[in-house]
């Protein structure tokens, strides 16, 4: 079930347990960035590198930010500058700790 890996991080830690962990010793950066014309992007770095928990918080925030984004390369992009509502959702909604969530400005 484990991977020589997982046990090394984990200590013999059941999964569900070690996940847990993982996500409390995260640090995401939220940030603003400018496209062409002026547009701005807030960007989400430093979450799990998961694809189907990427997605899952992408859609989360997309839906209740009202705003087009994506997510790539281990990243979630916004549309628009909503760095401290962002911080707030992954807090409210996904359990991350506040004081691991960095606003650059």
């Amino acid at each position: 079930m484990y991977s020589s890996l997982d046990e090394s991080l984990c200590g013999g830690l059941p999964l569900e347990l070690c996940e847990q962990l993982s996500i409390e010793q995260q640090v995401i950066k939220i940030r603003l960035d400018e496209r062409k014309f002026g547009k701005e992007v807030t960007i989400i770095e430093g979450l799990p590198d998961d694809k189907n928990l990427l997605k899952q918080i992408a859609k989360t925030l997309k839906t209740k930010l009202a705003t087009g984004g994506t997510f790539k390369e281990g990243r979630i992009e916004l549309q628009g500058d909503h760095r401290h509502k962002v911080k707030q959702i992954l807090i409210d909604e996904f359990g991350f700790q506040p004081e691991n969530i960095l606003i650059l400005d």
